[in-house]
């Protein structure tokens, strides 16, 4: 059991949230060179990216119920049945990944033409998925591995498996999309995609290879118990399958509102592709210690520890809106010079970082009501955080659809819908934590 204190608070968060700032330069550092080599990349493999990260995310709500049931085992001593929930991830994971790397080499290449304005952006895109769709294939190995380390608390192996992949790609992208000499071709956009593919790859080696010497391995018995259970299976799919389709529904709207800012104009889509290379640096803390929030309420729960709850709640959120300003001040300070970083053409510096600055708030309300809505996620009630995100994804559209297509709003306050979406979000965790009794949930 991990205790509460401020200090293994930090010491299971910080290993994530510098993970999910790894992964922000990667993103930045992408984005960068991209911008630099010519700007229709940019744009496309911004969208290119959504579509394949929406993809991603459905996959890591599944690996969130492994996580769940995990530590939810662990807090209840039952240390044999995590080989056996371990075991049928990696089947279950593994036939979807399948399906979904189907799915974006075979059907999104006849779908993207229906509805993107720009055909140069469509076939650039097709290009992009056509290498970046193999790396879900890795998932089915890397995902439940991530989620049994976050279950435990040995957060720090994410962070070791995520500098792998962060080094790797960034030298692999500038080689790639830029070339070197007569050695390596220039290949561009496509170069992008197989650099992270690549360094995918290798961040899953790496967590085999020490998910096969590590100590856990021995402690839980993990081969030894290893295998598919079908009890298992209804247990992960019981609480993984609202995850998924959680995890599918926030992305894929994002999705759609950069699909509907494309309709806008190229000028309007590249200052939306700027702020949201940024956007990741602000979830960095609020990735980290929700992750940290679903582990602490799963385990204390599992232990019939309610009494400790309110006061983990407090504490990471206390945590989350700390580091948020640690990692995001230059969003309010500063932002011309972060999304020069990231696009030095001036005729998009301006409303980016006007913009920049504008949704800055949004993030605090995030960071409080993240650990409620995460909350209920750990709690085992995964079909009521479907709902309350469901909800809060509807009224998101309704207002993007709105905003664009029906007020023909400037591209500044289009991106109002931040509040909208995060106070809803905010609004429904909380009321549900009131009039509920989640604490009951069996799992």
């Amino acid at each position: 059991m991990l205790n509460y204190n401020y200090r293994t608070i930090l010491s299971v968060a910080l290993p994530l949230m510098v993970s999910s700032f790894i992964q922000s330069i990667v993103m930045i550092s992408d984005a960068a060179f991209l911008s630099r080599y010519n700007t229709i990349a940019f744009d496309a493999c911004g969208n290119a990216s959504l579509i394949y990260v929406t993809i991603f995310m459905a996959l890591t709500g599944l690996s969130d119920g492994v996580q769940i049931l995990i530590a939810r085992r662990i807090g209840q001593d039952k240390h044999h049945a995590i080989g056996r929930i371990f075991g049928t991830s990696v089947v279950t994971i593994g036939i979807v990944s399948v399906l979904l790397f189907s799915f974006l080499i075979f059907i999104i290449p006849q779908l993207l033409p229906l509805y993107t304005r720009h055909l140069d952006l469509t076939n650039l895109q097709i290009e992009f998925l056509s290498v970046r769709s193999y790396a879900l294939l890795f998932c089915m190995f890397s995902l439940p591995i991530q989620a049994f380390f976050l279950a435990t608390g040995k957060t720090w192996v994410v962070l070791v498996s995520a500098l792998i992949i962060a080094i790797s790609n960034i030298i692999l992208g500038y080689l790639l999309i830029f070339g070197y000499k007569d050695f390596i071709p220039s290949l561009g956009i496509k170069g992008a995609a197989l650099a992270s593919t690549i360094a995918e790859l290798l961040g899953m080696l790496f967590l085999v290879i020490f998910l096969i010497f590590s100590q856990e391995r021995k402690l839980y018995k993990m081969f030894h118990h290893f295998a598919f259970q079908w009890k298992s299976f209804l247990e992960l799919i019981k609480i993984g399958s609202p995850l998924f389709f959680q995890g599918f529904i926030a992305l894929a709207a994002w999705t759609v509102f950069f699909t509907w800012i494309e309709q806008m104009g190229k000028f309007e889509l590249t200052v939306s592709q700027n702020i949201r290379s940024f956007y990741f640096l602000a979830f960095v803390p609020i990735l980290g210690f929700a992750a940290t929030t679903k582990t602490y309420v799963s385990q204390y729960i599992g232990k019939a520890d309610f009494e400790s709850l309110k006061t983990i709640q407090r504490r990471i959120q206390l945590l989350t809106i700390l580091f948020l300003f640690i990692f995001f001040h230059g969003a309010l300070l500063y932002p011309k010079i972060m999304i020069t970083l990231i696009n030095p053409e001036e005729i998009y510096v301006a409303k980016s970082a006007e913009i920049l600055r504008y949704i800055a708030g949004s993030f605090l309300i995030f960071g409080l009501i993240s650990v409620k809505f995460q909350t209920v996620n750990g709690s085992g009630n995964t079909i009521a955080s479907f709902l309350i995100e469901l909800f809060s994804i509807s009224i998101y559209l309704l207002f993007s659809y709105l905003l664009i297509k029906v007020w023909k709003a400037e591209i500044f306050w289009v991106w109002s819908v931040e509040y909208i979406y995060f106070g809803a979000l905010g609004i429904l965790s909380i009321g549900y934590l009131k009039l509920f009794n989640w604490k009951i949930k069996k799992i």
